[in-house]
C-alpha cells in the first residue's frame, strides 16, 4: 500500500539547485527539501485536534527552515560556518529529532494512519524532481536521510582548513577533527537505522518506486563514506603521531579502501547520472582510488625495510602503483570539481598533504630503473596484493526512538492504541 506519485524534472522550480558550493571536504548531496502537507485534512476524522496541530506545527517549522536554508546548506563559506551555518545546521536537526518521535505515532503497531496522508519531498540526485507517497515510512526514511545529511554538512564545515593564530598555512585542529569523527560516526548510524529498520517496512514495489536518493545502495554508500572518512581522519592523526608505526598507518589505509570500495559497489548499479548524483559516484570513485594511492605507499614501505631482493621488488612495485593512483586521484578529483554544482578543493591537509609530498618522492628515490619501460597496465599487472584486515569501525548503535506519549490517549477508529515504541 502506499500511493506513489514522482514529477519529472522539468515539471517546475521546485529544485534549486546552486551553481556552485565553494570548497568541499566531504561530498553532501543536496538536501531533499518536504512540502507542506494538511494533516486535518487527511486525519482530522481520525484524531484529536490536538495531536493533529501538534504534527502539522512541528513538520511545518521543519518544512520553514529546511526551504530557507537548503539551498544556502550547500553552499560552505568559512566566514558562516560557526555563526550561521553551525547553528543552522543544529537548529534544523533538532527541528527533525523533535518531529520524529510524534511521526512515529503514524506507525505504531502497522495502524492504518500510515497511508492517509500524502508526503512529498523534492529529490536531488533523481531525475524525478520530488516523489510523493501515501506512506508515513516514507516520511520517516526521508527524516532519517537529511539528518544524516546535515550531520555530513557539519563535517564538512569542521575539516575545511582555518587560517592558525600563529600564521602558519590553514590548517584543520585536532579538535575539529576527533568531532568530525563522532559526527560521521553518528551519521553512519541513522543511515545504518534507516537500511536495517525502516526500508523492510516497504514492499519490494514501493521500494523500487523510491527516488535513487533513498535506494538502499546509496544509504549505504553514504554510511560506508561516513565510515572511511572516519578512517582518513584517523590515518591523518597517526601519521602526525610519533608513535605510530608504519603498520598501524598501513592497517588504517588497507581499511580505507575497503570502505571506499564497498561505496562504490553500493553505487555501481544505480541511476546517479543527474546533477549531485553524479557527482556523488564521481567523489566515490575519486576517493576510493585516492585510498588506494596511501595503502600501496604504506605497504610498499613496510616491503621496503625486507632484506632479501624480491621484497625489495615487491616495495618497488607497491610504490610505482601508490604513484599511478595518486595521478589518477588528481584527475579524479578535479572531474568532481567540474561536475556541477561547481566545486573546489579547500587547501591540503592531513593523510593527502603529507601523502601529496611523500608518493612522488619515495618512489622516485627508490625506483632506480628506467621508468618508461614501465606501462600503466604493466605497473597494475606486477603490483603485490593488498593485505586483508577486517573492518574495526562501526556506525553508531542508533535505535528509533520511542512514540511519542502524547499518542497514549489516542484512539482512532475506537481501537484504543497503548503501545509506546515502534518495533524495528
Amino acid at each position: 500500500m502506499g500511493c506513489l506519485v514522482s514529477t519529472p524534472k522539468d515539471s517546475g522550480g521546485n529544485r534549486r539547485r546552486p551553481g556552485s558550493i565553494g570548497e568541499v571536504s566531504v561530498y553532501v548531496p543536496g538536501l531533499r527539501i518536504p512540502k507542506p502537507v494538511d494533516f486535518a485534512q487527511s486525519l482530522g476524522d481520525y484524531l484529536s485536534k490536538s495531536i493533529v496541530e501538534r504534527l502539522s506545527a512541528l513538520r511545518t517549522r521543519v518544512v520553514v527552515m529546511a526551504s530557507q536554508e537548503g539551498p544556502t546548506i550547500s553552499r560552505t563559506k568559512r566566514k558562516s560556518a560557526t555563526q550561521h551555518g553551525g547553528s543552522t545546521l543544529a537548529d534544523l536537526q533538532q527541528a527533525l529529532e523533535d518531529y520524529l518521535p510524534v511521526l512515529l505515532g503514524l506507525v505504531k503497531d502497522g495502524s492504518h494512519l500510515q497511508y492517509k496522508v500524502q508526503f512529498v519531498w523534492v529529490n536531488q540526485e533523481d531525475d524525478a524532481e520530488e516523489t510523493a507517497m501515501s506512506n508515513a515510512w516514507y516520511e520517516v526514511l526521508s527524516v532519517l536521510h537529511l539528518m544524516a545529511t546535515l550531520l555530513l554538512s557539519q563535517a564538512n564545515l569542521l575539516l575545511l582548513p582555518r587560517t592558525s593564530t600563529d600564521g602558519y598555512q590553514p590548517k584543520v585542529s585536532e579538535e575539529s577533527r576527533r568531532a568530525s569523527v563522532d559526527i560521521f560516526l553518528k551519521a553512519a548510524g541513522y543511515l545504518d537505522c534507516a537500511v536495517r529498520n525502516v526500508l523492510p517496512q516497504f514492499s519490494a514495489e514501493l521500494r523500487r518506486n523510491l527516488p535513487v536518493d533513498l535506494a538502499e545502495g546509496v544509504l549505504r554508500a553514504l554510511c560506508l563514506q561516513a565510515l572511511g572518512q572516519s578512517v582518513d581522519i584517523q590515518l591523518g592523526m597517526a601519521i602526525d603521531s610519533t608513535k605510530a608505526t608504519l603498520a598501524v598507518k598501513r592497517r588504517l589505509a588497507c581499511e580505507m579502501v575497503k570502505y571506499w570500495q564497498q561505496a562504490q559497489d553500493n553505487t555501481m548499479n544505480l541511476p546517479l547520472a543527474n546533477g549531485w548524483g553524479e557527482k556523488h559516484r564521481l567523489y566515490v570513485k575519486w576517493k576510493y582510488v585516492e585510498a588506494k594511492a596511501a595503502a600501496y605507499y604504506y605497504h610498499g614501505m613496510i616491503l621496503d625495510e625486507g632484506n632479501t631482493e624480491k621484497s625489495h621488488g615487491m616495495a618497488v612495485s607497491a610504490l610505482q602503483a601508490a604513484d599511478e593512483y595518486f595521478k589518477e586521484s588528481k584527475k579524479l578529483c578535479e572531474a568532481f570539481n567540474a561536475a556541477t554544482p561547481l566545486s573546489r578543493n579547500p587547501p591540503l591537509w592531513g593523510t593527502m598533504k603529507y601523502l601529496s609530498e611523500k608518493i612522488p618522492k619515495d618512489t622516485s628515490s627508490k625506483v632506480r630503473i628506467n621508468r618508461d619501460l614501465y606501462t600503466y597496465e604493466r605497473i597494475m599487472e606486477t603490483a603485490p596484493t593488498l593485505p586483508d584486515f577486517a573492518l574495526a569501525l562501526k556506525p553508531d548503535e542508533y535505535q528509533l526512538p520511542p512514540v511519542d506519549p502524547s499518542w497514549r490517549s489516542e484512539n482512532m477508529n475506537g481501537v484504543h492504541t497503548g503501545a509506546n515504541h515502534v518495533k524495528g
